[in-house]
């Protein structure tokens, strides 16, 4: 596992551990002498605008390709969007009810991708969850997780990840030989909504405007998404390239 993903599952440990330990079911912290792994921040992960592009154009199911568009066009959490019902869409007004981290309740807003999509992947369903498998729902699934009309459950983010993760990998490693894909690694959903506030930023979307998008509740937790990405770092440079300038037209 990577760095962050040890270190988010440490810090679970022992809060648990610290829980336990006052309910004087143990003792000792099994964790300790157990080191926080160092985390550099990765400034790749929003995507460039061409590979944004690139997704577009992949052969996908509907399903697929409507939660992606959504993903982007909202700058939605994964989780939150996969948690939507048919009843919590508002397609008039391209926009949603989703239930948000500390379990308020939150608009999110597309455009006309999403927008477009949407009727098809419905299909005149009235309630029930918005994304769901190809399969009937097994034996005991929870009901607000079985749609009523069709018998399917609602799509889990481990295998929205998965679809997300296999069909990408291309994409993230264009260079490499079709031999040597399986053993390589796609991009992740939540590098969606990374693109589309990175995206807004660079496009001169107020700070106001990005807390709303992004749902933050400071500043500080939305530096990561504002720093520039590598197409307008690029454009930057080339514009104020020296032989640039003298060979442009007058």
């Amino acid at each position: 596992m990577d760095a962050d993903t040890v270190n988010r599952e440490l810090s679970i440990a022992r809060k648990a551990i610290g829980w336990w330990q006052r309910q004087g079911w143990i003792t000792c912290d099994p964790t300790i002498g157990i080191e926080r792994r160092p985390a550099p921040p990765d400034r790749t992960k929003a995507l460039a605008e061409n590979q944004i592009a690139a997704l577009w154009r992949l052969e996908a199911g509907l399903r697929e390709k409507t939660f992606w568009k959504m993903l982007y066009e909202s700058a939605a959490r994964a989780d939150e969007v996969l948690c939507l019902n048919v009843e919590d869409l508002y397609p008039q007004d391209k926009r949603g009810k989703i239930k948000a981290k500390g379990g308020s309740t939150e608009w999110i807003h597309w455009q006309s991708g999403t927008a477009q999509l949407l009727p098809r992947l419905i299909a005149g369903r009235k309630r029930g969850p918005l994304f769901l498998t190809g399969r009937r729902a097994p034996a005991g699934a929870a009901t607000l997780d079985v749609c009523e009309e069709t018998g399917r459950a609602r799509l889990s983010y481990r295998r929205a990840e998965e679809i997300f993760e296999v069909s990408t990998r291309l994409l993230a490693n264009p260079l490499a030989s079709p031999e040597d894909i399986e053993e390589l690694e796609g991009w992740t959903l939540h590098r969606l909504r990374h693109s589309a506030l990175t995206h807004d930023a660079e496009n001169g979307t107020s700070t106001p405007m990005l807390l709303a998008r992004s749902r933050h509740a400071s500043v500080r937790s939305l530096e990561r998404y504002a720093r520039p990405g590598v197409d307008a770092v690029a454009r930057h440079v080339a514009e104020r390239d020296p032989a640039a300038r003298r060979n442009a037209p007058r």
